[in-house]
């Protein structure tokens, strides 16, 4: 057992983990950044205010980036093929951002209002596109 665990955690495989995994935490991070700098309403101070609303919004999208960004790191060819691809990710996912606020009238208000339904549907197409986003960048087997 002991030489199974040596051969999971060689020196090779333990800085490819701390690699991607500080390079796919500064790119969740620029996300967040972008993300909450383009929303109209301030995420941060809704949160620490307690809405609910802002929280939930904000948690889809993160996780709805996090999920092709999590796919991208299983297939990518190396670490500029998974930069470049997040960066994609990060991109489609503040399109659905967008579109979803020319489809909700006053977005921003209604969540600054603690409007829960605006939220949970932003949260679901987030989420939702986020899937989507992740298949689309699965390599085919064609």
């Amino acid at each position: 057992m002991l030489d199974a665990l040596q051969f999971s955690l060689n020196k090779i495989a333990l800085l490819g983990f701390i690699i991607y995994m500080g390079t796919a935490a500064l790119l969740f991070s620029l996300y967040q950044f972008i993300y909450t700098r383009l929303t109209p309403h301030k995420e941060f101070r809704l949160i620490r205010e307690n809405n609910v609303a802002a929280a939930v919004g904000l948690g889809g999208a993160l996780v709805g980036y996090a999920i092709p960004a999590g796919n991208i790191i299983s297939y990518s060819a190396n670490l500029l093929d998974f930069v470049v691809w997040a960066l994609i990710a990060a991109v489609v996912q503040l399109l659905a951002f967008f579109i979803t606020h020319q489809v909700i009238r006053d977005l921003p208000g209604r969540i600054q209002r603690g409007e829960m339904t605006a939220a949970i549907y932003t949260a679901a197409v987030a989420i939702s596109v986020g899937l989507l986003n992740a298949a689309c960048m699965t390599p085919s087997n064609g």
